[in-house]
């Protein structure tokens, strides 16, 4: 081959070689910048619940460099707490982060995604909602709304309530004004109560003005922050209402179906990821707040006897036989929730719970 040959052919191929470097390294065509409206059922900036929200939000836009950015507005900046669902239903904005349970007059279904009376702890819900069959009735109740629900958060077993009295008995609750929203209001209004449905927001000034005598909330770490031991001396555990209560993202379904399963992934991840973050928190942080209520506070532990609980019990029977002659799909949600409390609770009890009553015994905890 003559060497001038040689080299026309060796350009060549080398044009080649970069035209293909160029096109495989190239990246993808630029996807178009996606800007969301969230809202939120949380105060701005409050710990856990409202900066768990928000972590979220910003996690997407740093998962994308920006590509997608969430505008985040809390409780009041857009809309009310409570009106959050119907902002994104309605096409308004494109996702709130809240709790299912808030939205059971919708649909008393919509509670079962949040946390209901006698139900299942963080670790049983996420099993129940990714392997139980959890998540396909919650698509095709949220469906109906024009919605689409993934899991966002949970603050693990919740506190019974803050008291003015002393609770001895089921009737101790007769005529009782009680914060409490979800099935566990239902329950309490069986045994005689009064329960009101009011956001993180306006609790304490209700509490402290006497318009309710009595609230639940979260946990030592959240209740300490909500200051309720300046309007109520007793704290009751364990809450029977909200054993493992798992916040939600809910997203216009219209708008979801919409974008790119990679962009679905993105988000999918991102909510799953504040799904362990925001459990992790209130696990690291209630202990510690709890002594300080007790130490620093004066608050007084009590732990609802026997007897109570039983007609906890009773109540939340009452209620649940309510609940499924509500539709097809709320007995079908009731269904799946019973049995994956039977196999998921059933192992519950032989792992975790047999390990850690043998571990406080040998440690005389």
């Amino acid at each position: 081959m003559q060497r001038r040959d040689f080299l026309k052919k060796g350009a060549t191929a080398g044009a080649g070689a970069v035209a293909a470097t160029s096109i495989i390294g190239a990246p993808a065509i630029a996807q178009e910048r996606i800007e969301i409206a969230m809202v939120s059922t949380w105060p701005r900036d409050f710990p856990g619940l409202g900066t768990g929200a928000q972590r979220f939000a910003e996690r997407v836009n740093a998962m994308t460099d920006g590509r997608i950015v969430i505008e985040y507005f809390a409780a009041g900046e857009r809309v009310g707490a409570f009106d959050s669902f119907d902002e994104v239903a309605s096409g308004n904005a494109q996702i709130y982060h809240g709790a299912e349970y808030y939205w059971k007059g919708k649909h008393p279904g919509f509670a079962y995604f949040t946390s209901v009376p006698f139900g299942l702890t963080a670790n049983e819900i996420n099993g129940w909602v990714r392997f139980g069959g959890g998540q396909e009735l919650w698509d095709e109740l949220a469906a109906d709304f024009g919605l689409k629900g993934l899991m966002c958060g949970n603050t693990g077993v919740q506190m019974g309530g803050w008291f003015n009295k002393e609770i001895n008995s089921a009737d101790d609750f007769k005529g009782l004004k009680m914060r409490m929203p979800g099935l566990g209001g239902d329950v309490i209004a069986k045994l005689g109560a009064s329960p009101v449905s009011l956001p993180g927001g306006q609790i304490y000034e209700n509490l402290v003005s006497g318009a309710i005598d009595a609230t639940e909330w979260v946990g030592p770490w959240n209740d300490e922050i909500m200051k309720f031991y300046e309007a109520a001396k007793y704290y009751y555990y364990p809450g029977m209402h909200e054993p493992g209560a798992m916040l939600a993202i809910g997203m216009n379904n219209d708008w979801w179906q919409g974008l790119s399963k990679s962009d679905q992934l993105i988000i999918e991840a991102a909510a799953s990821m504040e799904n362990e973050v925001m459990m992790s928190e209130y696990m690291a942080k209630n202990g510690a707040a709890l002594t300080r209520l007790i130490n620093d506070q004066g608050v007084e532990l009590r732990q609802f006897n026997d007897d109570v609980y039983d007609a906890f019990g009773r109540a939340s029977d009452e209620v649940y036989a309510e609940v499924v002659e509500h539709s097809d799909l709320a007995r079908r949600i009731h269904e799946s929730f019973l049995q994956a409390r039977t196999d998921i609770g059933g192992w519950t009890q032989l792992s975790d719970q047999a390990y850690v009553q043998q571990r406080n015994r040998v440690l005389g905890m």
